[in-house]
Protein backbone atom coordinates (compact mmCIF):
# COMPACT_ATOMS: atom_id res chain seq x y z
CA UNK A 1 0.00 0.00 0.00
CA UNK A 2 2.87 2.31 1.14
CA UNK A 3 4.85 1.41 -2.44
CA UNK A 4 1.85 2.79 -4.19
CA UNK A 5 1.51 5.90 -2.59
CA UNK A 6 5.18 5.83 -3.11
CA UNK A 7 4.48 5.87 -6.75
CA UNK A 8 1.60 7.97 -7.08
CA UNK A 9 4.03 10.83 -6.06
CA UNK A 10 6.93 10.20 -8.89
CA UNK A 11 5.98 12.55 -11.86
CA UNK A 12 6.34 10.30 -14.60
CA UNK A 13 7.48 11.79 -18.02
CA UNK A 14 4.60 14.04 -19.74
CA UNK A 15 5.64 12.29 -23.07
CA UNK A 16 6.49 8.44 -22.96
CA UNK A 17 4.23 8.02 -19.44
CA UNK A 18 7.11 5.60 -18.20
CA UNK A 19 10.09 7.41 -16.49
CA UNK A 20 10.44 9.61 -14.20
CA UNK A 21 10.37 13.43 -15.15
CA UNK A 22 13.61 15.19 -15.02
CA UNK A 23 12.79 18.39 -16.41
CA UNK A 24 9.91 21.03 -16.92
CA UNK A 25 10.41 22.31 -20.75
CA UNK A 26 10.57 26.23 -20.74
CA UNK A 27 9.01 26.66 -24.02
CA UNK A 28 6.30 24.45 -23.10
CA UNK A 29 6.15 23.95 -19.26
CA UNK A 30 5.35 19.75 -20.05
CA UNK A 31 7.53 17.63 -17.30
CA UNK A 32 9.86 15.37 -19.01
CA UNK A 33 12.66 13.07 -18.59
CA UNK A 34 15.87 13.63 -19.89
CA UNK A 35 15.41 11.12 -23.19
CA UNK A 36 12.49 12.70 -24.13
CA UNK A 37 13.78 15.79 -23.53
CA UNK A 38 16.76 14.94 -25.79
CA UNK A 39 14.68 13.25 -28.24
CA UNK A 40 12.20 16.67 -28.58
CA UNK A 41 15.15 19.22 -28.74
CA UNK A 42 16.94 17.43 -31.82
CA UNK A 43 13.90 16.94 -33.65
CA UNK A 44 12.51 19.90 -33.55
CA UNK A 45 16.14 21.52 -34.77
CA UNK A 46 16.29 18.60 -37.66
CA UNK A 47 12.42 19.46 -38.57
CA UNK A 48 13.51 23.34 -38.92
CA UNK A 49 16.43 22.32 -41.23
CA UNK A 50 14.51 20.35 -43.35
CA UNK A 51 11.58 22.67 -43.62
CA UNK A 52 13.76 25.42 -44.74
CA UNK A 53 15.68 23.47 -46.64
CA UNK A 54 19.07 24.79 -45.09
CA UNK A 55 21.61 22.82 -46.38
CA UNK A 56 21.91 20.75 -49.73
CA UNK A 57 24.18 17.16 -50.47
CA UNK A 58 27.85 17.65 -50.32
CA UNK A 59 27.80 21.55 -48.68
CA UNK A 60 31.08 22.67 -47.27
CA UNK A 61 29.36 24.34 -43.30
CA UNK A 62 31.33 26.20 -41.42
CA UNK A 63 29.86 26.68 -37.46
CA UNK A 64 30.38 29.82 -35.93
CA UNK A 65 32.21 28.28 -32.74
CA UNK A 66 33.25 31.02 -29.59
CA UNK A 67 32.94 28.17 -27.10
CA UNK A 68 30.14 29.25 -25.40
CA UNK A 69 26.83 26.74 -25.04
CA UNK A 70 25.20 28.10 -27.82
CA UNK A 71 28.15 27.48 -30.69
CA UNK A 72 29.45 23.88 -28.80
CA UNK A 73 25.32 22.87 -28.34
CA UNK A 74 25.16 23.71 -32.00
CA UNK A 75 28.38 22.14 -33.23
CA UNK A 76 27.44 18.68 -31.48
CA UNK A 77 23.59 18.46 -32.31
CA UNK A 78 24.55 19.43 -35.67
CA UNK A 79 27.22 16.80 -36.07
CA UNK A 80 24.78 14.18 -34.55
CA UNK A 81 21.99 15.20 -36.78
CA UNK A 82 24.47 15.09 -40.23
CA UNK A 83 25.44 11.73 -39.37
CA UNK A 84 21.85 10.44 -38.05
CA UNK A 85 19.64 11.60 -41.10
CA UNK A 86 22.78 11.65 -43.76
CA UNK A 87 22.88 15.35 -44.12
CA UNK A 88 26.17 14.41 -46.54
CA UNK A 89 27.72 17.69 -44.94
CA UNK A 90 31.34 18.65 -44.75
CA UNK A 91 31.34 20.65 -41.15
CA UNK A 92 34.07 23.04 -39.97
CA UNK A 93 34.54 25.14 -36.32
CA UNK A 94 35.35 28.74 -37.30
CA UNK A 95 36.49 31.15 -34.39
CA UNK A 96 37.35 34.61 -34.26
CA UNK A 97 40.06 35.76 -31.74
CA UNK A 98 38.93 39.11 -31.16
CA UNK A 99 42.29 39.67 -28.80
CA UNK A 100 40.42 39.91 -25.54
CA UNK A 101 42.76 38.75 -22.60
CA UNK A 102 41.30 36.85 -19.83
CA UNK A 103 37.96 35.61 -22.13
CA UNK A 104 38.81 34.96 -25.69
CA UNK A 105 41.96 33.42 -25.22
CA UNK A 106 40.27 30.91 -22.50
CA UNK A 107 36.87 30.18 -25.20
CA UNK A 108 39.54 29.57 -27.61
CA UNK A 109 40.97 26.47 -25.62
CA UNK A 110 37.78 25.05 -25.52
CA UNK A 111 36.87 25.40 -28.61
CA UNK A 112 40.31 23.10 -29.63
CA UNK A 113 39.19 20.48 -27.06
CA UNK A 114 35.60 20.78 -29.30
CA UNK A 115 37.85 20.12 -32.57
CA UNK A 116 38.93 16.86 -30.61
CA UNK A 117 35.78 15.75 -29.19
CA UNK A 118 33.42 16.20 -32.41
CA UNK A 119 36.35 15.31 -34.76
CA UNK A 120 35.62 18.77 -36.94
CA UNK A 121 38.29 20.26 -38.42
CA UNK A 122 39.37 24.29 -36.74
CA UNK A 123 39.91 27.23 -38.34
CA UNK A 124 40.98 30.56 -36.45
CA UNK A 125 41.09 33.99 -37.62
CA UNK A 126 41.91 37.26 -35.73
CA UNK A 127 41.69 40.87 -35.67
CA UNK A 128 45.42 41.53 -34.92
CA UNK A 129 45.76 39.78 -38.08
CA UNK A 130 42.71 41.26 -40.22
CA UNK A 131 42.62 45.07 -39.06
CA UNK A 132 46.18 45.28 -36.93
CA UNK A 133 44.26 45.59 -34.07
CA UNK A 134 43.16 43.89 -30.97
CA UNK A 135 40.20 44.22 -28.93
CA UNK A 136 42.15 45.05 -25.87
CA UNK A 137 43.89 47.53 -27.89
CA UNK A 138 40.67 49.56 -29.20
CA UNK A 139 39.52 49.81 -25.60
CA UNK A 140 42.27 51.20 -24.35
CA UNK A 141 41.97 53.99 -27.39
CA UNK A 142 37.90 54.25 -27.21
CA UNK A 143 37.69 53.13 -23.57
CA UNK A 144 34.22 50.83 -22.43
CA UNK A 145 31.32 53.16 -24.22
CA UNK A 146 30.88 52.27 -27.68
CA UNK A 147 33.80 49.14 -28.20
CA UNK A 148 30.93 46.20 -28.98
CA UNK A 149 30.05 48.64 -32.03
CA UNK A 150 33.68 48.03 -33.11
CA UNK A 151 33.98 44.33 -32.24
CA UNK A 152 30.15 43.64 -34.05
CA UNK A 153 31.26 45.00 -37.16
CA UNK A 154 34.94 43.53 -37.12
CA UNK A 155 33.41 40.34 -35.70
CA UNK A 156 30.39 39.97 -38.66
CA UNK A 157 33.26 40.76 -41.21
CA UNK A 158 35.94 38.56 -39.97
CA UNK A 159 33.43 35.38 -39.84
CA UNK A 160 32.83 35.82 -43.77
CA UNK A 161 36.44 36.04 -44.32
CA UNK A 162 37.44 33.52 -42.33
CA UNK A 163 34.20 31.80 -44.24
CA UNK A 164 36.18 32.33 -47.89
CA UNK A 165 39.42 30.92 -46.92
CA UNK A 166 37.33 27.81 -45.59
CA UNK A 167 35.77 28.13 -49.09
CA UNK A 168 32.48 27.14 -47.61
CA UNK A 169 28.62 27.37 -49.16
CA UNK A 170 27.17 28.23 -45.74
CA UNK A 171 27.82 29.78 -42.39
CA UNK A 172 25.92 28.17 -39.21
CA UNK A 173 25.68 30.74 -36.19
CA UNK A 174 24.11 29.83 -32.59
CA UNK A 175 21.51 32.61 -32.80
CA UNK A 176 18.60 31.68 -30.36
CA UNK A 177 15.15 32.47 -30.00
CA UNK A 178 16.14 34.69 -27.23
CA UNK A 179 18.97 36.49 -29.50
CA UNK A 180 16.30 37.12 -32.50
CA UNK A 181 13.55 38.41 -30.26
CA UNK A 182 15.79 40.52 -28.84
CA UNK A 183 16.97 42.05 -31.76
CA UNK A 184 13.39 42.32 -33.36
CA UNK A 185 12.99 44.78 -30.19
CA UNK A 186 16.28 46.85 -30.48
CA UNK A 187 15.50 47.09 -33.97
CA UNK A 188 12.40 48.46 -33.70
CA UNK A 189 13.66 51.07 -30.16
CA UNK A 190 15.92 52.01 -32.87
CA UNK A 191 14.08 52.42 -35.34
CA UNK A 192 16.09 50.16 -38.07
CA UNK A 193 13.32 49.43 -40.88
CA UNK A 194 16.74 47.58 -43.20
CA UNK A 195 17.61 45.58 -40.59
CA UNK A 196 14.17 44.95 -38.63
CA UNK A 197 12.94 43.85 -42.14
CA UNK A 198 15.46 40.82 -42.23
CA UNK A 199 16.67 40.25 -38.45
CA UNK A 200 13.97 37.20 -38.57
CA UNK A 201 14.90 35.65 -41.59
CA UNK A 202 16.35 32.25 -40.87
CA UNK A 203 18.81 32.59 -43.51
CA UNK A 204 21.08 35.43 -44.53
CA UNK A 205 22.89 37.30 -46.85
CA UNK A 206 22.28 35.21 -50.02
CA UNK A 207 23.27 38.09 -51.98
CA UNK A 208 26.55 38.46 -50.25
CA UNK A 209 30.13 36.42 -49.80
CA UNK A 210 28.37 33.54 -47.80
CA UNK A 211 24.96 32.80 -46.88
CA UNK A 212 24.04 32.40 -43.15
CA UNK A 213 21.96 29.83 -41.64
CA UNK A 214 20.09 29.98 -38.33
CA UNK A 215 18.89 26.39 -36.76
CA UNK A 216 18.26 27.37 -33.19
CA UNK A 217 15.70 30.52 -34.78
CA UNK A 218 12.98 28.55 -32.73
CA UNK A 219 14.96 27.14 -29.83
CA UNK A 220 14.97 28.71 -26.02
CA UNK A 221 18.37 29.47 -24.83
CA UNK A 222 17.31 28.31 -21.58
CA UNK A 223 17.10 24.89 -22.86
CA UNK A 224 20.16 25.06 -25.15
CA UNK A 225 21.83 25.40 -21.72
CA UNK A 226 19.90 22.64 -20.53
CA UNK A 227 21.09 20.31 -23.18
CA UNK A 228 24.66 21.18 -22.53
CA UNK A 229 24.11 20.77 -18.76
CA UNK A 230 22.67 16.72 -19.08
CA UNK A 231 24.82 15.96 -22.10
CA UNK A 232 27.80 17.48 -20.23
CA UNK A 233 28.89 19.25 -22.96
CA UNK A 234 32.55 21.47 -22.62
CA UNK A 235 31.18 25.11 -22.77
CA UNK A 236 32.84 27.90 -21.40
CA UNK A 237 30.06 30.46 -19.35
CA UNK A 238 32.00 33.21 -19.40
CA UNK A 239 30.35 36.91 -20.05
CA UNK A 240 32.77 38.90 -22.40
CA UNK A 241 34.40 41.47 -19.85
CA UNK A 242 33.31 44.40 -21.91
CA UNK A 243 30.06 43.58 -22.32
CA UNK A 244 28.15 44.47 -19.04
CA UNK A 245 26.68 48.24 -20.26
CA UNK A 246 25.78 46.93 -23.49
CA UNK A 247 22.94 48.27 -24.77
CA UNK A 248 21.36 45.02 -25.67
CA UNK A 249 21.83 43.65 -22.33
CA UNK A 250 18.52 45.96 -21.53
CA UNK A 251 16.43 43.78 -23.87
CA UNK A 252 17.89 40.86 -22.53
CA UNK A 253 16.36 41.39 -19.44
CA UNK A 254 13.29 42.85 -20.47
CA UNK A 255 12.68 38.87 -22.52
CA UNK A 256 12.93 37.42 -19.56
CA UNK A 257 10.45 39.40 -17.62
CA UNK A 258 7.97 38.62 -20.46
CA UNK A 259 9.15 35.05 -20.50
CA UNK A 260 8.56 34.74 -16.69
CA UNK A 261 5.17 35.60 -17.17
CA UNK A 262 4.12 33.76 -20.45
CA UNK A 263 7.07 31.31 -21.84
CA UNK A 264 5.34 31.81 -25.26
CA UNK A 265 5.85 35.76 -25.07
CA UNK A 266 9.32 35.17 -26.99
CA UNK A 267 7.89 33.34 -30.10
CA UNK A 268 5.25 35.49 -30.55
CA UNK A 269 7.50 38.33 -30.41
CA UNK A 270 9.85 36.45 -33.45
CA UNK A 271 6.34 36.02 -35.26
CA UNK A 272 5.69 39.83 -35.06
CA UNK A 273 9.04 40.25 -36.38
CA UNK A 274 8.18 37.64 -39.74
CA UNK A 275 4.60 39.68 -39.81
CA UNK A 276 6.15 43.35 -39.88
CA UNK A 277 5.26 44.84 -44.15
CA UNK A 278 8.09 47.75 -45.34
CA UNK A 279 5.69 50.19 -46.65
CA UNK A 280 6.84 50.07 -50.54
CA UNK A 281 7.24 54.37 -49.75
CA UNK A 282 10.42 53.13 -47.64
CA UNK A 283 13.48 53.58 -49.08
CA UNK A 284 15.71 51.08 -48.15
CA UNK A 285 19.70 50.91 -48.65
CA UNK A 286 21.09 49.91 -51.89
CA UNK A 287 23.63 46.81 -51.51
CA UNK A 288 26.92 47.53 -52.86
CA UNK A 289 31.00 47.22 -52.56
CA UNK A 290 33.15 49.04 -50.22
CA UNK A 291 35.39 50.60 -52.65
CA UNK A 292 38.55 50.33 -50.51
CA UNK A 293 38.31 46.19 -49.26
CA UNK A 294 35.72 44.67 -52.05
CA UNK A 295 33.41 43.61 -49.00
CA UNK A 296 29.36 44.57 -49.00
CA UNK A 297 28.21 47.65 -47.89
CA UNK A 298 25.54 50.09 -48.68
CA UNK A 299 28.00 52.94 -48.59
CA UNK A 300 31.49 53.91 -50.58
CA UNK A 301 33.63 52.26 -47.73
CA UNK A 302 31.98 49.59 -45.12
CA UNK A 303 31.85 50.27 -41.33
CA UNK A 304 34.46 48.28 -41.07
CA UNK A 305 36.88 50.30 -42.93
CA UNK A 306 35.01 53.43 -41.69
CA UNK A 307 35.93 52.28 -38.14
CA UNK A 308 39.62 51.39 -38.65
CA UNK A 309 40.58 54.43 -40.25
CA UNK A 310 39.34 56.16 -37.76
CA UNK A 311 41.18 53.91 -35.24
CA UNK A 312 44.36 54.22 -37.10
CA UNK A 313 44.02 58.44 -37.63
CA UNK A 314 43.71 58.76 -33.87
CA UNK A 315 39.54 59.80 -34.45
CA UNK A 316 38.28 56.83 -33.08
CA UNK A 317 34.59 58.45 -33.40
CA UNK A 318 34.18 58.86 -36.63
CA UNK A 319 32.62 56.15 -37.52
CA UNK A 320 30.38 55.67 -34.58
CA UNK A 321 27.05 57.75 -35.15
CA UNK A 322 26.42 61.09 -36.96
CA UNK A 323 29.21 63.52 -37.27
CA UNK A 324 27.68 65.98 -35.39
CA UNK A 325 29.37 67.18 -32.18
CA UNK A 326 32.85 66.71 -34.26
CA UNK A 327 35.20 69.95 -35.22
CA UNK A 328 36.06 70.80 -38.73
CA UNK A 329 38.51 68.77 -38.96
CA UNK A 330 36.42 65.45 -37.97
CA UNK A 331 33.96 66.36 -40.01
CA UNK A 332 36.24 66.76 -43.09
CA UNK A 333 37.39 63.12 -41.94
CA UNK A 334 33.73 62.07 -42.63
CA UNK A 335 33.27 63.38 -45.67
CA UNK A 336 36.66 62.41 -47.17
CA UNK A 337 35.93 58.85 -46.06
CA UNK A 338 32.19 58.73 -47.15
CA UNK A 339 33.38 60.57 -50.89
CA UNK A 340 35.16 59.11 -53.12
CA UNK A 341 38.96 60.44 -51.99
CA UNK A 342 40.88 57.65 -51.01
CA UNK A 343 42.95 57.63 -47.99
CA UNK A 344 46.01 55.27 -48.20
CA UNK A 345 46.15 52.87 -44.91
CA UNK A 346 45.77 49.27 -43.32
CA UNK A 347 42.28 47.84 -44.74
CA UNK A 348 39.57 46.37 -43.20
CA UNK A 349 40.94 42.77 -44.75
CA UNK A 350 43.30 40.81 -46.86
CA UNK A 351 40.41 38.55 -48.75
CA UNK A 352 39.09 39.40 -52.27
CA UNK A 353 35.25 38.76 -52.59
Amino acid sequence: MEGNHEKARVRLCYLCNQRRAALKRPKTLEQICRECFYEVFEEEIHQVIVKNQLFKPGERIAIGASGGKDSTVLAYVLSELNRRHNYGLDLFLLSVDEGITGYRDDSLETVKRNELQYGLPLKIVSYKDLYGWTMDEIVKTIGLKNNCTFCGVFRRQALDRGAALLKVDKLVTGHNADDIAETVLLNILRGDIARLSRCTSITTGEDGPIPRCKPFKYTYEKEIVMYAYFKRLDYFSTECIYSPNAYRGFAREFIKDLERMRPRAILDIIKSGEDFRISTSTKMPEQGICERCGYISSQKWCKACVLLEGLNKGLPKLGIGRSRGLDNNHRKDVKQINGTKNIEGKQCGSLDF
